[in-house]
C-alpha cells in the first residue's frame, strides 16, 4: 500500500521481494492441482473501512470483493438453534433472541449502539500517525461519562468482564470471546476490551473475500504500482541496509545488486530490519530484546474435500464468513492453558472458513477448500518439534468441525498445515504470530513496536518502517502503509528532493 502511495506522488519506487510469490501473508497459491488456497489472510475486514481501494481504483486492476455476509456463524447446539452474525443488525438480534432470549438481544443492540461511535474514532486513530498529541486530539471522542479514569478503567478491563456484565448467554459470550480472542491476546487478559469492536466494525460493513483469492488484492495493488511506473524485483531478498553519512542510502541484495534510494522503507517483520541493520553493523543496542514478539498464537490448516460442513439447521448463507466453533469460554481457556505450558493444544478452538462457498472459482468443479484456524500452538513446545505434529494438528482441528457438522471429515481428501514455525519459515511470520508483536497494550498505539520507531521512521535516517509491526498493528488494513508514505513524503520534500 506505502509504494502505490509514494508512486502515485510522483516517487521512482522499486519494491525488493525475497519470494517469488509477492504480498506475504495475503497471498494466493496452487497447494494441489486445480486448488488455490490463501497463505494468509482469507477475509479482509479494515481495509474495506478506508477509502484505500477507491481511491487507487483498485477494481480497475482487476480486484473485486464478495460480501462475506452473514460475517459470522455460531452452530446449533442440544437443539438450541444457531447464532446468525450479520451485517444487518436487525437480522443479527432476532438471531440471538431466538437463541439466547430477549434479554441478551437487547443488551447486543445496546451493546453495538455504544460501540459504534467508539469504534469510528478507533479508526480515525489508527489513520494517524500515533504521535501522543495526535492520539489525545483524536481520542477525545473516546471519553465516558465520568471522565478520564472511568475510560481508562473501561479500556483495561478484560473483554470477558464486560461480557460477563452485559449477557447472560454462554455460547454468545464465547463466541464474542472467540472473536476477541483472534488478535492473539486471550480475553480474560486486561485491556482486551478494546478488541470487542469487532462487532461494531462488522455491522457498519462486512468483510470482503476477494474473487481468486486473498492474494487478488495483492495483484490489484502490483499493477497499480506498475500502471504508476513502479517495479517490483522477487526472489532477490535485502540483505543488509547500505549507508552514506549516517543516512540509509539503499540496500544490497542475496543477488549482489546494490539499490540505491533516498529513502528505504521496510514492510518486514521488524526484527529482520534489525538483521538488514545488523549485517551492516548498524543495529541498535538492547532493541531485539525489548520487543515482544510473543510466542505464536495459531496453526492454520487448510484442506481441500468433496463436501462444506453440513451444520444442521444452519441457513443458506451461513457459510460466508467465519464459523465460530466454540460454545463454552472453558473451551477457550483449557487451549490457552495448553499454550502457557508448551503443550499442543488437546481440543483447540477453531475458527472455520469456507471460501468455495462463495468463490467456486478456488477449486475443480464440485470441489471445495476449507481453511481451519486452530488456537492456541505455542511456537515452543515443551517436548516434541511441530515437524513431527502436522498431522495430529490436522486430526484435532478437523475433530472440532465434525463435532458440530457430522460427516465433515469423511469428505476430506487433502490437508496443507502451518504449524508455528512453518509460518515462520514459509512468511518470516517470527514464532508464527500472524501479528507480528503481540497486539498488547505494551505494543501498541505509542509503543509499537518500540516507542522510539512508532513514529515509522527506523533507528537511522533514511530507514522506514511500515507493516504489520506498526501502528495500529496486525490484519489486512493499509493503514500503516498510508501512514509511512505521508512519513516519508513529509522528510523528503523537507529534504527538497522527490525522487528516490
Amino acid at each position: 500500500m506505502a509504494a502505490c502511495r509514494l508512486a502515485r506522488a510522483g516517487l521512482d519506487v522499486e519494491v525488493i521481494e525475497r519470494d517469488t510469490v509477492i504480498g506475504g501473508a495475503v497471498s494466493t497459491v496452487q497447494r494441489w492441482p486445480g486448488y488455490r488456497v490463501d497463505r494468509g489472510a482469507g477475509l479482509h475486514v479494515m481495509v474495506r473501512h478506508t477509502e484505500l481501494i477507491e481511491e487507487l481504483e483498485l477494481g480497475a486492476c482487476g480486484l473485486r470483493y464478495l460480501d462475506a455476509d452473514p460475517w459470522a456463524y455460531v452452530p446449533a447446539v442440544d437443539d438450541r438453534p444457531g447464532i446468525v452474525f450479520a451485517t444487518d443488525l436487525e437480522r443479527t438480534v432476532d438471531s440471538i433472541e431466538k437463541a439466547c432470549g430477549g434479554a441478551d438481544a437487547a443488551a447486543y443492540r445496546r451493546l453495538v449502539g455504544e460501540l459504534t461511535p467508539m469504534c469510528r474514532r478507533l479508526l480515525s486513530i489508527f489513520r494517524d500517525s500515533p504521535g501522543p498529541a495526535r492520539i489525545a486530539r483524536r481520542g477525545r471522542g473516546l471519553l465516558r461519562a465520568g471522565g478520564g479514569a472511568e475510560t481508562a478503567r473501561w479500556f483495561l478491563q478484560p473483554a470477558d468482564h464486560l461480557l460477563d456484565s452485559t449477557f447472560r448467554d454462554e455460547r454468545l459470550k464465547a463466541a464474542l470471546a472467540w472473536l476477541v480472542s483472534q488478535s492473539g491476546p486471550p480475553a480474560h487478559e486486561p485491556g482486551t476490551v478494546g478488541h470487542l469492536m469487532w462487532p461494531a466494525l462488522l455491522h457498519l460493513r462486512p468483510p470482503g473475500r476477494p474473487v481468486g483469492g486473498s492474494g487478488m488484492l495483492t495483484a490489484a495493488l502490483a499493477e497499480r504500482l506498475r500502471r504508476d511506473g513502479g517495479r517490483i524485483s522477487t526472489g532477490d531478498a535485502a540483505v543488509a541496509v547500505v549507508t552514506d553519512g549516517g543516512r540509509v542510502s539503499g540496500v544490497r541484495t542475496q543477488g549482489g545488486r546494490t539499490v540505491h534510494a533516498r529513502a528505504v522503507l521496510s514492510g518486514t517483520h521488524v526484527l529482520t530490519t534489525l538483521d538488514l541493520l545488523a549485517a551492516a553493523g548498524l543495529e541498535p543496542v538492547g532493541a531485539r530484546q525489548r520487543i515482544r514478539v510473543g510466542d505464536g498464537i495459531g496453526a492454520a490448516v487448510r484442506l481441500a474435500g468433496s463436501t462444506l460442513p453440513g451444520y444442521p439447521d444452519a441457513p443458506s448463507d451461513a457459510l460466508h464468513g467465519m464459523q465460530l466453533l466454540v460454545a463454552d469460554r472453558v473451551e477457550l481457556r483449557r487451549a490457552y492453558a495448553d499454550w502457557l505450558v508448551g503443550r499442543p493444544p488437546a481440543r483447540p478452538a477453531v475458527l472455520a472458513m469456507t471460501p468455495t462457498a462463495q468463490d467456486p472459482t478456488l477449486a475443480p468443479p464440485g470441489r471445495h477448500t476449507i481453511t481451519l484456524w486452530a488456537q492456541w500452538h505455542r511456537y515452543d513446545l515443551a517436548a516434541g518439534h511441530w515437524d513431527d505434529l502436522r498431522a495430529e494438528t490436522a486430526r484435532s482441528a478437523i475433530e472440532q468441525v465434525e463435532r458440530y457438522a457430522p460427516g465433515f471429515a469423511a469428505g476430506v481428501t487433502d490437508t496443507w498445515v502451518q504449524t508455528p514455525v512453518d509460518l515462520e519459515r514459509e512468511l518470516d511470520l517470527r514464532r508464527g504470530n500472524v501479528m507480528h508483536v503481540e497486539m498488547a497494550l505494551d505494543a501498541m498505539f505509542g509503543l509499537r513496536p518500540l516507542p522510539e520507531m512508532a513514529g515509522y521512521r527506523g533507528p537511522l535516517p533514511g530507514l522506514y518502517l511500515t507493516g504489520a509491526s506498526t501502528h495500529p498493528g496486525g490484519g489486512v488494513f493499509g493503514a500503516s502503509g498510508e501512514n509511512a508514505a505521508r512519513v516519508v513524503l513529509a522528510d523528503l520534500r523537507r529534504r527538497g528532493g522527490r525522487g528516490n
